[in-house]
């Protein structure tokens, strides 16, 4: 078992500060944290500064350089960090620098740079959380909220606006995550491609070195954990083009799920979507040229307020163009709150339900041809179900719950959790049939 971790502390300033130490230093010990007399004994030292009067400001200063000079690892609160330029320009090293009366903030820190290591014989739960999905892989929420103001959505009126998890926070998740067994992180949001934009990109830390608040440094780092990667409900932005060079060189698994929700300029206005179909087909083509093997699904909407027939056309039309490997739909239905309740020309139920069988039917095609191209080639598999006929999962081209599935009879004495090579053989629909090779 690991060493509990040690902090020193150094306290500065006023009663009002000794109070805001006092209240650092007991949610340190309540989580188990070790206070160090020293610096030697110390894993890293938290300075709580004051900024009254130069004289303060001073005496702050030298106690940071100290305790660099001492430890090296450092975290600054206190009055003095309200003015943090005074304190990088004079400390530029520090780990990190919060305001006064911030013991959330002061501890977030300290789980970024020290985390407390999991005791099995103490703790209530295991270091990974208690999850819902199987032991083998795990969704990695990495922001709230959104941005957009979709006009069929109520999502930013019941959670708010984007806001981003710091992304040292997300990364150490997923680690804990990879420790406990995890071989497949499925990383969702709101809005995935938008991820660090309310923070500006803000770098942040993870293990001792900067990461910047963004998708692709995201992605980059969740690629050095060596399991699946998976990205959901990616907005079709140009910094997703950025993404699809990481998929080809295998860092990332060669699949986005897309919200397109319609195809005709007209309806996408109408629905407040940010992109046009144009851009959308023309960044698909750019995507296969980088990355043939890239898998794409997305969801769409029929029977949209003021959808006509020739709206409808126009996105079979783009289905047939852009050869999307998996789609799902729904028929328009009013949600309490939403803008598009008032929206002009409703489309009759019994007509967007009988548009969303036409499209499923439409794309059942599409789907299948898009299987049968894969027939002879092999694949990595991640195996989610084994029994006596043999083992049930899925390869890079399948995301747990929604996709179809891959059918291998030869591999009943694989376990759930393990990566098999695999050979295509047959399809149906919705579903491989594969045989094992590896």
């Amino acid at each position: 078992m690991k060493p509990t971790p040690s902090v020193g502390f150094v306290s500065l300033g006023c009663p009002k500060a000794t109070v805001d130490s006092e209240h650092i230093l007991t949610r340190l010990r309540a989580e188990g944290y070790g206070i160090s007399a020293d610096y030697d004994g110390a894993d890293l030292v938290i300075v709580n500064t004051c900024g009254f009067i130069d004289a303060a400001v001073e005496e702050s200063l030298d106690a940071i350089g100290e305790a660099l000079t001492e430890n090296g690892k450092v975290i600054v609160t206190g009055c003095l960090g309200a003015r943090d330029d005074v304190i990088l320009a004079a400390h530029p090293h520090v780990l990190e620098v919060t305001g006064p009366h911030a013991t959330e903030q002061v501890m977030q820190a300290v789980h970024r740079h020290l985390p407390m290591p999991h005791d099995p014989f103490v703790d209530l739960v295991p270091a990974q959380g208690i999850r819902l999905t199987p032991d083998h892989y795990a969704y990695l929420k990495i922001s709230e909220g959104c941005n957009h103001r979709c006009s069929f959505c109520i999502i930013p009126s019941m959670r708010g606006d984007l806001v981003s998890r710091p992304v040292g926070d997300v990364l150490r998740e997923a680690e804990k995550l990879v420790e406990a067994g995890v071989q497949e992180l499925l990383v969702i949001s709101q809005d995935t491609s938008a991820y660090g934009v309310d923070l500006k990109y803000r770098t942040g830390f993870w293990g001792g070195r900067p990461v910047k608040t963004r998708l692709y440094e995201l992605c980059e780092s969740l690629a050095s954990l060596g399991v699946w990667i998976r990205l959901h409900y990616v907005y079709p932005y140009p910094s997703v083009d950025d993404l699809i060079p990481l998929m080809a060189e295998g860092k990332v698994l060669p699949y986005l799920d897309v919200p397109f929700q319609h195809a005709s300029p007209r309806i996408l206005k109408q629905m407040k979507r940010p992109a046009s179909s144009e851009n959308v087909l023309a960044r698909v083509r750019r995507w296969r040229e980088i990355c043939p093997d890239i898998a794409i699904r997305s969801t769409f909407i029929t029977g949209f307020p003021g959808e006509t027939e020739e709206d409808f056309e126009h996105l079979l039309a783009f289905l047939d163009e852009a050869r999307l490997d998996r789609v799902g739909a729904f028929a328009y239905s009013p949600v309490e709150g939403a803008a598009a309740n008032a929206l002009p020309d409703p489309v009759p139920a019994d007509v967007a339900e009988d548009r969303r069988q036409r499209l499923m039917e439409f794309q059942e095609d599409i789907s299948t041809q898009r299987l049968e191209a894969r027939i002879g080639r092999e694949y990595e598999m991640l195996v989610d179900d084994v029994d006596e006929e043999g083992a049930i999962g899925r390869t890079p081209g399948e995301a747990p719950e929604i996709d179809g599935l891959v059918i291998v009879p030869n591999a009943s004495d694989a376990e759930v959790g393990q990566r098999l090579r695999v050979r295509i053989t047959d399809c149906d629909v919705h579903d491989l049939y594969a045989e094992r090779i590896g």
